[in-house]
């Protein structure tokens, strides 16, 4: 794990366990973090609302059992706290959206069709991610391709990718961040342009491929990106 991975890990736990040092803190450096996730689902301001409620759950004041269960638990270090924080408040602006449908009264003229459960809207939204994935990673520079390759798909450390690619692992590191946030902008950017969504169903597209992805596997996007020498002798 980076030092960046590391110190943020660090202060969920210390979130986790109440200090209120490690809560200022984090309100002080994530609260603009999440606001601006908010208003990029939300332009009207609707999503602040569901920002403003997540601090309950991370800190622990919506857990019904004994004790107080913060969510900063599930934090594990795999992606930065800022990633993370964004994904949670995606999955709880989607939930909410999913929840308001639910109790919009139907039009006269409309029946549930109880035959087939699955959300009709999850299969082209799979498709229209792994599309735009697809031409996202298809216009990555070379080296960006390599790197992904590399640390995702043959599972290379940072400091193994680092050697094979003659750079820091810092280097990697940010490189990664970049080439991630690159395809992020892509795809939001296709999905909303040529595809027509507007800012909820583009989130609602993210979180029903994050439930479960599916097809939306790089190891066929970069299969031509090359293999690690250090692991292919």
């Amino acid at each position: 794990m980076d030092t960046s991975r590391a110190a943020d890990l660090d202060l969920a736990r210390r979130c986790a366990a109440g200090e209120p040092a490690a809560w200022d803190r984090f309100v002080l450096e994530y609260r603009p973090v999440l606001y601006r996730a908010a208003d990029a689902l939300d332009r009207s301001g609707g999503a602040r609302e569901v920002a403003d409620s997540l601090y309950a759950e991370l800190y622990g004041l919506k857990d019904r059992g004994p004790g107080r269960q913060s969510l900063f638990h599930y934090f594990t270090g795999r992606s930065s706290l800022a990633t993370w924080l964004r994904a949670v408040l995606t999955q709880r602006y989607v939930d909410r959206l999913r929840t308001e449908r639910r109790l919009e009264p139907l039009p006269p003229d409309e029946r549930p069709d109880t035959r087939n459960p699955v959300d009709p809207a999850r299969g082209r939204y799979v498709a229209l991610v792994r599309e735009a994935l697809s031409r996202a990673v298809g216009r990555l520079d070379p080296k960006d391709r390599l790197r992904l390759s590399y640390y995702y798909v043959q599972e290379l450390t940072l400091a193994e990718a680092g050697r094979a690619l003659k750079e820091h692992e810092a280097t990697v590191s940010r490189q990664l961040t970049r080439t991630r946030r690159a395809i992020r902008a892509a795809v939001e950017r296709e999905l909303r342009d040529a595809a027509g969504l507007n800012d909820a169903q583009v989130a609602e597209c993210f979180a029903t491929v994050a439930e479960d992805p599916g097809p939306l596997d790089l190891k066929p996007l970069l299969d031509g990106a090359g293999r690690n020498p250090e692991r292919s002798v």
